[in-house]
């Protein structure tokens, strides 16, 4: 089944996640930079 190999937890899907998730908190923080620096000027 395909649907099945969707929902599978093996290391790739986890590693795929954990890197997903460093990159949203590398935007984040990119933007706060950002942001903090423009008020800053």
């Amino acid at each position: 089944m395909k649907d099945t190999s969707l929902f599978t937890w093996d290391n790739g899907t986890f590693i795929m996640i954990v890197v997903f998730g460093l990159v949203i908190v590398g935007l984040v923080a990119a933007v706060l930079i950002m942001m903090n620096s423009d008020k800053k000027k």
